[in-house]
């Protein structure tokens, strides 16, 4: 018997230009409203996924490299994913959903008050995925943390918006219309919070849901981001290859992270972002893995552009035979952006700029575990393997939110998954807690 896996969606984009650059871009869709979102999200929930991870940046960026970022729409513009959450929510009954915040845009009081309520609006199915990334400090008037402090500020932030929605203790909410009594004032914690970022003090004048809190997902594979993880975490975002002694070893670092903060491991679920390249036969597998294995200057441009963006430093200026100086990075720049330029080169030190973008080029075929492209048998292999030799929690499918995007891994995929008894046919009760804890 097959294992049982939880899937979701990572939209990789946010809320910004949908299929931008694709031949999708021509269905005319306007990607500022919601119909083009709540289309997607239905279709997700008839397939029997339990979450969407809605990505976010709060900024365009260093200034230097704005042209990096919008020429094509690589890193904005985007609006605000907390604002699409009702309407993502409204469209569906069961799926879970969990915009992108960062601990800097919002005060722990405002962030307590809002999460709760759309708690309840949503009948417990709200997540929060809480980032770290410190470029967008400016915006804020606030000066710009290393990484590990940016943790600490996030921690301290979550650990007050807890502290808010556990103000409102167990028997503060009365409701007892015979006596008229509403809430019990003796059981509201004032809740006095006066730490290195933060001040406030409650209690929170929102009540909290009796089944729980909203969901916090995170994301960040480092040593402090593992033990963010497993401090706070309900669930955690991995990138690894499709190797079960890896994931195996990645998986025990978070749960090693939890049990050392007095938590069950078992409370944190590990999802894996995948972006598999769905085809019909293995032949096609084959002719688009040979076609990808000699890149050529344009291909490597194109790569080189979409990284650029994320790394806010212009590669597309660089010698492509040249080995590529870690010293061209700022500050600014994540230890998880550089790590995901340089992937699995042997050598970062004398690589060239070259062998480090060809290797996003080229592809690999899922039945040999060397690359993603294959069917949605041999797909759905892979996804078995993991469940059962690495005790794999699920995956994340990741891609914009375009109904052609969303498809293309949907019509093939699903049915099989579904045979295979990897992938739920109906949901249960309890909200996004509810169907994580299902199986």
């Amino acid at each position: 018997m097959s294992r049982m896996q939880h899937f979701g969606w990572f939209l990789s984009r946010g809320f910004g230009p949908q299929g931008w650059g694709q031949p999708s871009a021509d269905w005319g869709d306007d990607w500022t409203r919601p119909r083009l979102y709540q289309q997607s999200v239905r279709d997700l929930e008839r397939a029997g996924f339990d979450l969407v991870v809605v990505e976010d940046a709060l900024s365009l960026g260093n200034p230097d490299a704005l042209a990096l970022r919008v020429d094509r729409a690589y890193g904005g513009p985007k609006h605000d994913p907390l604002m699409l959450a009702p309407y993502l929510l409204d469209a569906t009954e069961h799926i879970g959903i969990a915009p992108t915040i960062n601990p800097m845009s919002l005060p722990p009081y405002t962030a307590a008050r809002q999460l709760a309520t759309l708690n309840h609006l949503s009948d417990g199915r709200l997540g929060a995925n809480i980032v770290t990334h410190v470029g967008s400090s400016r915006h804020f008037g606030l000066d710009p943390l290393p990484h590990d402090a940016a943790y600490d500020r996030a921690g301290e932030w979550l650990s007050g918006v807890r502290e808010l929605w556990g103000s409102w203790r167990d028997g503060a909410l009365v409701q007892d219309a015979a006596s008229g009594r509403f809430a019990d004032a003796s059981r509201l914690d004032a809740v006095r919070h006066d730490g290195e970022h933060y001040r406030f003090e409650g209690p929170l004048n929102a009540i909290p849901r009796p089944e729980g809190d909203p969901v916090i997902v995170s994301p960040g594979g480092s040593p402090r981001g593992l033990d963010f993880a497993g401090t706070h975490s309900d669930v955690q975002l991995a990138l690894a290859r499709l190797d079960p002694a890896r994931i195996r070893e990645y998986r025990s670092r978070v749960h090693a992270a939890a049990a050392a903060h007095g938590r069950d491991p078992e409370e944190v679920a590990v999802l894996l972002v995948l972006k598999p390249v769905v085809v019909s036969s293995r032949e096609e597998a084959e002719r688009i893995v040979a076609a990808s294995a000699t890149p050529d200057d344009a291909a490597l441009r194109r790569i080189a552009l979409a990284h650029s963006s994320d790394l806010e430093t212009d590669l597309t200026v660089l010698d492509l035979d040249r080995p590529l100086d870690p010293g061209v990075f700022g500050d600014h720049v994540s230890r998880g952006s550089i790590a995901g330029l340089l992937g699995r080169v042997d050598d970062p030190a004398d690589a060239t700029l070259r062998e480090v973008l060809a290797q996003h080029a080229r592809l690999g075929l899922i039945s040999d575990r060397s690359g993603l492209v294959g069917t949605a048998e041999e797909i759905a292999d892979a996804i078995e393997e993991l469940g059962e030799e690495a005790d794999n929690d699920g995956f994340l499918l990741s891609g914009d939110f375009h109904p052609v995007t969303v498809h293309r891994y949907l019509d093939e995929l699903v049915p099989v998954l579904r045979r295979r008894g990897v992938l739920r046919r109906e949901y249960g009760d309890g909200g996004l807690r509810g169907n994580l804890r299902d199986f």
